[in-house]
C-alpha cells in the first residue's frame, strides 16, 4: 500500500489509483496521525487494507480526489540520519581528476567506514512545495536519494534483521549547500551545509511492502532533464549495513528515518572548475528550478526553488 499525509490538519491517508482514502475516516479504529499509524504496528496496516479493500463502501466523505487535496511530506516528525559518501559514482566526482575504478573506490570507500549526520528540521517539505533558495549560499545543489522508514522499537540490531524494521520506503531530497562545507578545522560544525529552512523534502508518499530497500530505482530531474539514475543496489553500505552501525547503543523508534545518500549526478560531482580555478554555478540550483525526485515504486517528489 501507499501511505499519504493530506491536508490542512496531516491527516494520514491510503493512496489508491487517483483517489485519497481517509483512513481514520474510513475506520474509527485507525489514529489520524501518520506517526501514531506507524506505531500501530501490523495491527493497523491490516486495519488499513480492510479500508482499502472496501474503498467503494468507504463513509461519505472519506475517499477524496487526488487532484482535489494538497500532500505533505510523509515525515512521522522523528529522527532523520543520512548516509555520506554512500555511491562510488558520486564520491569518484566529488575527486576530480580521479583515475580509479568504481570497485577501488567502492573498497577504498568501504575501508575508510561509514559517515553520514543527521538533518533535525522543524519542517519538511512535500511534494509540490516551493523551497526556498537559501540567502547564504552561491552553490545550491540536489541529492535525489531513497529512504526508508523504521516502523518498530531497536537498539544493537543486526544487519540481517533488517526486514524487521522496515516500516516502507519513501524518497528524499538531501538540500545541500555547496559553499565550503565547513573544514577540518572545525570539523563538528553544527552540520550548518544541511541543515536549513528546506534543507529536506520527502514523499510523494511511503511505499509499504511494496519495495525492497536494496532495489529501489530513483531518478531526478532538474527543469525536466535527467540528471541522476541509480538504484540503491549500488550502495557502499546497504541499509542493513547502516541500521547495524547506527544502532549500536542507540535506539531507533518508529517513524525514525534513514536516508541512503545519493549517486552521481549533482552539481557539485559533475562541475569541473575553469582554467582560473573558479567553480561554474550552471549545474547548480537557481530560483525557478523545478527539482523532481522520483521512482517507478514510489512516485515523485517535486519542488520548485523561489527566492
Amino acid at each position: 500500500m501507499k501511505i499519504v499525509v493530506f491536508g490542512e490538519h496531516s491527516r494520514v491517508g491510503a493512496l489508491v489509483g487517483d483517489r485519497v482514502l481517509d483512513l481514520a475516516a474510513s475506520n474509527p479504529a485507525l489514529p489520524a496521525g501518520l506517526r501514531q499509524f506507524i506505531e500501530g504496528g501490523q495491527r493497523a496496516l491490516e486495519e488499513a487494507q480492510r479500508a482499502i479493500d472496501a474503498i467503494d463502501r468507504a463513509p461519505e466523505g472519506a475517499v477524496l480526489g487526488l487532484k482535489d487535496v494538497r500532500l505533505r511530506a510523509p515525515w512521522p516528525e522523528r529522527r532523520i540520519a543520512c548516509v555520506g559518501g554512500n555511491f562510488a559514482d558520486h564520491l569518484r566526482g566529488m575527486d576530480r581528476g580521479s583515475s580509479r575504478s568504481l570497485e577501488q573506490v567502492t573498497d577504498e570507500a568501504r575501508a575508510a567506514g561509514q559517515w553520514g549526520f543527521w538533518k533535525v528540521p522543524a519542517f519538511v517539505s512535500g511534494p509540490h512545495d516551493d523551497v526556498a533558495y537559501p540567502k547564504r549560499t552561491e552553490y545550491f545543489d540536489y541529492e535525489g536519494e531513497a529512504a526508508l522508514v523504521i516502523g518498530k522499537r531497536g537498539r544493537d540490531i543486526a544487519a540481517d534483521r533488517l526486514d524487521e524494521y522496515v516500516w516502507g520506503v519513501t524518497l528524499f531530497n538531501d538540500l545541500s549547500i555547496r559553499d565550503g562545507m565547513g573544514g577540518p578545522q572545525r570539523p563538528m560544525s553544527y552540520n550548518l551545509a544541511k541543515n536549513f529552512d528546506g534543507s529536506t523534502s520527502m514523499g510523494p508518499c511511503i511505499a509499504v511492502g511494496e519495495v525492497s530497500p536494496s532495489a529501489v530505482d530513483v531518478e531526478t530531474r532538474i527543469n525536466g532533464e535527467v540528471r541522476q539514475q541509480f538504484n540503491t543496489r549500488d550502495m557502499v553500505f546497504s541499509f542493513s549495513d547502516v541500521l547495524e552501525y547506527l544502532s549500536r547503543d542507540f535506539t531507533f523508534v518508529p517513524g525514525d528515518v534513514i536516508a541512503g545518500g545519493t549517486a552521481a549526478g549533482t552539481a557539485a560531482d559533475k562541475t569541473v572548475r575553469a582554467a582560473d580555478g573558479t567553480r561554474p554555478k550552471d549545474l547548480f540550483l537557481k530560483v525557478g528550478d523545478r527539482v523532481a525526485v522520483s521512482s517507478p515504486q514510489v512516485g515523485t517528489l517535486d519542488n520548485r526553488i523561489v527566492a
